[in-house]
């Protein structure tokens, strides 16, 4: 699944084929029918691999980050914003599909952000911890999706805006 994620960010999902794969390993595509069914199946393993990569990233910054629970947060949110623009096909691939059958499946997801969720307990109280993840979720996905889509043009430092505005929305949560 490393040389299809490989091969996606360096031609797009388009240029993606199982004959291409299989001749980067020097073998005939039917034998990839083995470990996948067709290119739905690859899409989909493809994707599960960007989100394991995805949190990998996110929980590695978390080890490094100070034990301030909002400053663990942002320390993973600037991993993944900084993951989604060092891998911008496979992420957009994975994360903006409306196609259920290349989504990987959602217990596997879900026992990903769980150790995130528990930081966002942390910062905003258990009843709205969901909520909270959610949101700060959608606001990194959407800065990096503008960003890797050049709709922020204005000028400006963007990490420090990220920065700001993360600070802003956590603060936003915090439970008294």
């Amino acid at each position: 699944m490393q040389q299809a994620h490989d091969m996606i960010e360096a031609e797009g999902v388009a240029a993606l084929s199982l004959a291409k794969l299989a001749g980067a390993f020097g073998i005939k595509a039917p034998s990839l029918y083995r470990h996948v069914g067709n290119k739905t199946g690859l899409l989909r393993a493809v994707n599960l691999l960007t989100t394991q990569m995805l949190f990998t990233a996110m929980h590695k910054a978390e080890a490094g980050a100070p034990t301030d629970p909002t400053q663990r947060l942002l320390a993973i949110l600037q991993a993944y914003r900084q993951f989604a623009h060092d891998n911008p096909n496979s992420y957009q691939l994975a994360m903006t599909n409306q196609d259920d059958e290349l989504r990987p499946d959602e217990n596997v997801l879900v026992q990903m952000v769980l150790p995130i969720q528990d930081i966002m307990i942390e910062i905003s109280g258990e009843d709205n911890a969901l909520t909270a993840l959610r949101g700060a979720l959608a606001l990194v996905h959407g800065f990096a999706m503008l960003e890797l889509n050049r709709q922020l043009r204005r000028g400006g430092d963007l990490d420090t805006a990220f920065t700001q505005s993360v600070k802003a929305y956590l603060a936003g949560w915090q439970h008294k």
